[in-house]
């Protein structure tokens, strides 16, 4: 009989990857399923990125393999893109490194950093994939518990000093998945002071930059004074350009750990497409203000979530930034219960809280990356089912686990 691996024995379901399970029995079922799950644009990417993919793709020089750090021209683009968004100075040779997508960056950097038993700081609730990418580098993941009375911020003076100098990294995001929580300058400084004190690298996974609400402008940790000696930040074309399915992203920050990174990738893969790194180009020069007409599309459904759930009497302060809603479950009810109640009894997914972590319980995370008549009837659905006077008697058959 074959054996897994300790480090695939050792790492929990992933959450979406059962998400889809049920999605499909379900659908199996004859219920009209509408996913508020996975955060995944519906809008197109701009024509004129896949008019340039087009043009690229018919040119043989891009069909051989690319660059290990991506294409120089690509890099630039990037850095000029920093300076544009952020006013951050980048060298595009040192300091900028091609991804196919921020996910593989965020998981190939702890190869490149983490030795057996190091500790990581993840956030708690927070993104699947750094306790994960924790497990696979062989290191061992501590919470940093998120908490609704501090914003969803870290409160740095109440972990455990102990567990901290066990740990040789930390992952913050914000604007946060799931949260929609954001930071603002002040609270990086003291993300970046408390790294400084403790011999810490941080990893920031800025990939929501853009989609940010009512005035909000997320900061790149690079704008914060001596960021850039501990720090890389994770960014993608993905939500900023909706190019999710073309995979291409970026790591940014001190060159020392990009020169890691590059390492790791250099021995694992053989970078991106040219044709595509060609058409993130134009998205990065030419589409600067593209991500504001996104922007204001997720605040109109974001608005329509909140209006829905305050009918029920259900307040959500309103996230600044991302496509997603936190919301608070029925007292009674666990994230995993009431989000298999709400895919059994009226057909709409949602993702329960705890997937995200133990901070994550008493929440389910909404997607609204729906065009707005599903995203309409998902939120009919929920509400004449909860005003029903039988519902909190109702329990779910399908199991979230």
């Amino acid at each position: 009989m074959f054996k897994k691996a300790k480090r695939i024995k050792n790492l929990p379901p992933y959450l979406f990857a059962r998400i889809d399970q049920l999605k499909e029995e379900a659908i199996r079922k004859g219920i009209d399923v509408i996913s508020l799950g996975i955060g995944d644009p519906d809008q197109p990417t701009p024509l004129p990125v896949v008019e340039k993919l087009c043009e690229e793709a018919l040119n043989p020089e891009n069909h051989r393999y690319p660059s290990y750090e991506g294409l120089l021209e690509y890099r630039k683009a990037v850095a000029d893109w920093y300076k544009y968004r952020f006013n951050v100075d980048l060298d595009p040779k040192t300091e900028v490194l091609s991804l196919i997508g921020s996910k593989e960056g965020l998981v190939h950097m702890l190869w490149g950093i983490i030795d057996e038993g190091d500790g990581v700081l993840c956030p708690d609730p927070g993104y699947p994939v750094y306790k994960i990418a924790t497990i696979l580098s062989g290191g061992i993941p501590y919470q940093i518990p998120l908490k609704a009375e501090n914003n969803f911020l870290p409160k740095w003076e109440d972990l455990d000093s102990k567990i901290v100098k066990k740990c040789k990294a930390m992952f913050l995001n914000y604007p946060s998945n799931p949260t929609g929580a954001v930071i603002d300058k002040k609270g990086l400084e003291e993300a970046v002071s408390f790294a400084k004190e403790n011999d810490l690298i941080i990893f920031y996974d800025n990939a929501y930059s853009e989609i940010t609400f009512d005035g909000f402008v997320a900061p790149s940790i690079l704008e914060i004074s001596g960021a850039k000696e501990i720090a890389v930040e994770f960014g993608s074309l993905s939500k900023t350009f909706n190019m999710t399915g073309w995979r291409i992203g970026y790591a940014v920050g001190n060159p020392y750990l990009i020169s890691i990174l590059s390492i790791i990738k250099t021995n694992v893969d053989s970078g991106i497409f040219q044709a595509i790194q060609y058409a993130g180009i134009t998205a990065l020069n030419n589409l600067r203000d593209h991500p504001k007409e996104s922007a204001k599309i997720y605040q109109k459904r974001r608005d329509m979530v909140l209006s829905a759930f305050e009918d029920l009497g259900i307040p959500i302060v309103p996230p600044k930034g991302t496509f997603y809603v936190w919301v608070p479950v029925p007292e009674g009810f666990t994230s995993n219960d009431f989000a298999a109640l709400l895919l059994e009894e009226v057909g709409v997914l949602v993702v329960p809280g705890i997937g995200y972590g133990e901070y994550g319980e008493g929440y389910i995370r909404i997607s609204t990356t729906i065009k707005e008549d599903r995203l309409i009837t998902a939120l009919e659905r929920i509400k004449n089912f909860l005003r029903r006077d039988d519902w909190k008697s109702r329990r779910p058959s399908l199991l979230l686990k």
